[in-house]
């Protein structure tokens, strides 16, 4: 996407993130904004909800945008003529008025910009103990199904997403890798599923993330890369590790186009990164036997700023 001579400066790139905001804390805007401009992007975010913090903690307060309201912000960069866009990243939502004028957005930002790459965290629910459930109202399904995921480019859900998306259930590894064929002809060239309960290779500690990239050649035949991230669990609860990942996966396949496996590493590895040093402070402020609560298990965003800039390779992907 950045061409021209080798002296000329990489053209600035803007990515639209409609997101969830916090004032204290690292969810949704708040945990995607900071990776990306410190990988460069220029990001414009849409402040979906303004809460307190996100609502894992025992109280949150705050307000939440509606449909109308996300379109007169949008009518506002429209009239100003800047509403130019390279990305649009989206997380989580809960309202089917909202989602859908999302998909209008998107689907005008691309009539203006072919190229235009949407991101999207079809956020809808996950499993606990091998139970998938939903934490997001049962109408969003259909909306993500039949109308946002057609119009999305790189989409993360987990297993338990996939799953939804799909109809399908996934026990095995050559199972993950049809339903993420199904999603491919749903309309995303790059799907990752970004956490399983499949058995890794390397043994229970660890935690699989599957990767496909479909690419069209120029005479119509179609190429696939698939790989496999076995990453190292972190025995912790977290929140804005989703809105993380998408956030630097989108810079990481900008950066790295045709390569899902070395922007994949980069991904999980930095990742990986900003989880050891959370938890590692976290347990330090707890204290010795005591479980870290929200507050303290807030990611460790600006502490790892290196790590996000450059990471330090320390997961590997497989090539399937």
């Amino acid at each position: 996407r950045a061409g021209g001579a080798a002296m000329e400066p990489e053209r600035e790139c803007r990515v639209l993130s409609i997101q969830s905001h916090v004032v204290r804390g690292y969810v949704g805007n708040k945990a995607a904004t900071f990776p990306l401009q410190v990988l460069g992007f220029e990001v414009d975010t849409v402040n979906s909800v303004q809460f307190s913090n996100h609502t894992g903690y025992a109280h949150w307060k705050g307000q939440v945008l509606n449909s109308d309201e996300l379109h007169e912000l949008y009518d506002g960069l429209k009239l100003n003529n800047v509403n130019q866009y390279d990305y649009v990243l989206t997380g989580y939502t809960r309202d089917t008025s909202f989602l859908a004028m999302v998909v209008d957005i998107v689907q005008e930002l691309k009539q203006q910009n072919s190229n235009l790459v949407y991101v999207c965290d079809p956020v809808m629910g996950d499993k606990w103990n091998g139970e998938g459930s939903m934490y997001v109202p049962k109408d969003l399904l259909p909306v993500y199904r039949d109308k946002v995921v057609p119009v999305a480019d790189i989409i993360t859900p987990n297993q338990f997403e996939a799953e939804l998306l799909t109809g399908r259930k996934i026990h095995t590894e050559k199972e993950a890798l049809e339903v993420m064929d199904m999603l491919h002809a749903m309309g995303p060239e790059t799907v990752v599923i970004t956490s399983s309960d499949l058995q890794a290779p390397l043994g229970n500690d660890y935690l699989i993330a599957l990767g496909s990239h479909r690419k069209t050649n120029a005479d119509g035949t179609k190429m696939t890369q698939r790989i496999r991230v076995e990453s190292p669990k972190v025995d912790a609860v977290f929140v804005g590790t989703g809105d993380l990942f998408a956030a630097m996966l989108l810079a990481w396949t900008h950066k790295h186009p045709n390569n899902l496996k070395v922007a994949c590493e980069k991904t999980v590895s930095a990742m990986q990164h900003v989880l050891q040093r959370t938890i590692k402070s976290a347990k330090a402020q707890a204290g010795e036997g005591n479980k870290p609560n929200s507050a303290q298990l807030e990611l460790r965003m600006v502490q790892s700023k290196k790590d996000i800039e450059n990471p330090e390779i320390i997961v590997k992907a497989t090539v399937l």
